[in-house]
């Protein structure tokens, strides 16, 4: 335990969760960051600008990943009514099936490590991930003492 950094752990166990989903999404011809844009859509649509921003994408991997999908027939593009330059990404019905399929495969991987983990330790683990999120966000990490 004393040569695992926290860093190593965190990034080490994410790998891991990713390889998973993405072998999971590859029996259906897609991969996690596709299933993950299927989740962040709104039934009604979302707007583009929010779409990567919600997911903690950059531009290019999002418009990669929404011309992927738009080719798949899993979303379709409207101009956003409100904001004529703005883009909303609807679900068509392939999609919609598509996300309820994600939203089962997100839902059994969370049964599993809830049926796993004591509530205590799931607990201790959010409190944890909070802290480093705070950190990191407030930049603090790296600052000057």
């Amino acid at each position: 335990m004393k040569n695992k950094t926290i860093d190593y752990v965190l990034r080490a166990t994410w790998q891991a969760v990713a390889r998973m989903y993405n072998e999971e999404a590859s029996k259906y011809d897609a991969t996690m960051s596709l299933a993950f844009a299927l989740l962040s859509i709104d039934r009604e649509g979302t707007s583009s600008t929010l779409l990567g921003p919600n997911m903690g994408m950059e531009a290019t991997s999002l418009t990669r990943t929404l011309k992927k999908m738009e080719e798949h027939g899993l979303i379709t593009r409207e101009k956003n009514p409100n904001d004529g330059r703005g883009v909303i990404i609807k679900l068509t019905p392939l999609g919609i099936e598509k996300r309820e399929l994600s939203k089962e495969k997100v839902k059994r991987f969370n049964e599993k490590v809830l049926s796993s983990v004591s509530e205590e330790k799931l607990k201790h683990f959010f409190e944890v991930t909070d802290i480093v999120n705070t950190l990191v966000s407030n930049k603090s990490i790296f600052e000057e003492d």
